[in-house]
């Protein structure tokens, strides 16, 4: 029980961290020269998010997690997106919304099963990380690991945040963000 509630915690704290470090780059960029007005805004702003998180219902109590198999789909997604845009003029939402909408045909082959249900949704998830631009994931290699980790946050984030919009692209930026992070470390 410890691990389950552990892995909640940690999935609803990246997704915050990456928020917050969203806010502060947007409110850096958009009051370069007003530091009080950015501060100002910055600190309404995380108020505001930290007073969704403690008072909206965002998640389930249950604790399950997408199986791995499923999750798969994420990273086969990026790459897929990644090498149709990358090596076709199409552009990237083109490529994701090709990508995507093959991918809702997969259920139409086995009706029954429900692993090919589950499916178009992580690859779906994936496309959002292959989207990427060539200076955020400049070879298929930062895009596959960003895939990986995305997939992981999906694994992990089956009951959280449901019924919110924006969940699979939350998830996909969360994954980019690690990976450009350990990459900017090293």
């Amino acid at each position: 029980m410890k691990r389950h509630k552990a892995a909640r915690v940690f999935m609803i704290v990246i997704v915050v961290v990456i928020q917050i470090i969203f806010l502060i780059m947007i409110a850096k960029e958009k009051y370069e020269a007003d530091n009080f007005a950015a501060i100002l805004v910055l600190v309404l702003m995380i108020m505001t998010l930290l007073f969704g998180y403690n008072y909206l219902d965002l998640h389930h109590d249950d604790y399950s997690y997408e199986k791995l198999s499923v999750a798969i789909g994420v990273p086969i997604g990026a790459v897929l997106c990644y090498l149709l845009h990358t090596t076709t003029d199409l552009g990237s939402v083109i490529s994701a919304a090709l990508i995507g909408v093959l991918a809702s045909f997969l259920p139409l082959f086995k009706k029954e099963c429900e692993y090919f249900k589950k499916l178009p949704l992580a690859i779906y998830c994936g496309v959002f990380v292959g989207m990427s631009s060539l200076e955020i994931a400049p070879s298929i290699y930062v895009v596959f690991a960003g895939g990986l980790a995305a997939g992981l946050f999906y694994m992990l984030s089956k009951n959280l945040f449901v019924g919110m919009g924006g969940k699979l692209g939350t998830i996909a930026f969360g994954g980019v963000v690690a990976v450009t992070l350990i990459n900017w470390i090293s």
